[in-house]
């Protein structure tokens, strides 16, 4: 039920959450800057969940050589691919994935409030830039926006004319704002008229882990991902139904270089009691198949 660092490197995991930590932190966070109203996640956070995690990445704002630092990082702890946040607006993105395909993938963040152009945007980012999958943060909108809200309902049809999944963040948000809009039990109207999404999860989806788990068995389309949990928090319930029924509905992601180190993740994940017909589901298979990586 045990795993070694160097059965992950034979595995290839791929994280479907990691960032190149280029620039300063609190910039990464300035589209939710307009939310939050206490002082302390306004003025002494460096990102907005930074109450929660400790030893918060940090990193020289001017970093010589950022990719070269993480492709050496992944290298290190067996990281085969990743998926990078891409946009039109972020060239260093768009040319990291251009000079390492075979190590980066893209994914695409959405806004549903801004209705048809967010639809017409996404179409064009898979089309021109490659990325694999939409996402979205339902509480750090403005405003925010249930994910069973009608907005999101362009998005989701134009996901399943397109083939790619979409990775939504559920369960109470780690920054100071309301959690409702992404109440986990939301999901649920959104894959009973889109059966054909492929909807992954983010961040968690607590308290309500023991309902995702509910719902991935009810719903053949709806996945789970592990990104912003520390290995050693991942949630038992979800554990549990990887080891029994949903070995093929769980996969990995990270949370580098936004509030884990990978060296924190990958000394934790060996201990993480997962059964041996898992291991290569959780931190490739499930990730190859639902994302289209065959190719």
């Amino acid at each position: 039920m045990t795993i070694t660092n160097d059965e992950i490197k034979t595995i290839g995991a791929i994280d479907l959450m990691l960032g190149i930590p280029t620039g300063d932190p609190k910039r990464w966070y300035e589209f939710l800057r307009k939310q939050l109203l206490d002082r302390e996640s306004r003025e002494d956070f460096e990102f907005p969940a930074q109450y929660m995690f400790k030893n918060v990445p940090h990193f020289e704002e001017n970093m010589d050589d950022p990719v070269s630092y993480v492709l050496a990082q992944m290298d290190h702890h067996g990281i085969a691919n990743a998926m990078l946040g891409a946009s039109f607006r972020n060239e260093e993105t768009q040319s990291t994935i251009k000079a390492h395909p075979d190590r980066f993938f893209g994914s695409f963040e959405v806004d549903p409030n801004r209705g048809m152009e967010s639809v017409r945007e996404l179409e064009a980012a898979v089309k021109e830039l490659g990325v694999k999958a939409a996402t979205a943060f339902p509480a750090g909108m403005s405003p925010q926006v249930p994910i069973n809200d009608k907005k999101f309902y362009p998005i989701y049809a134009k996901c399943v004319e397109l083939d790619i999944p979409i990775c939504i963040c559920a369960g109470i948000p780690g920054p100071r704002v309301p959690f409702a809009c992404q109440d986990v039990a939301l999901i649920d109207e959104v894959c009973w008229f889109f059966p054909e999404l492929k909807f992954v999860t983010r961040h968690g989806c607590e308290p309500w882990a023991d309902l995702a788990v509910k719902l991935m068995l009810k719903w053949p389309n709806l996945h789970y991902s592990t990104s912003a949990f520390a290995p050693k928090f991942y949630p038992k319930d979800v554990i549990h139904y990887a080891n029994t029924r949903g070995a093929d509905k769980v996969m990995y992601a990270g949370y580098f270089p936004m509030g884990l180190t990978l060296d924190r993740i990958f000394s934790e994940l060996p201990d993480v009691p997962f059964r041996d017909h898992v291991w290569p589901k959780f931190l490739r298979e499930n990730a190859t198949r639902v994302f289209k990586l065959d190719g």
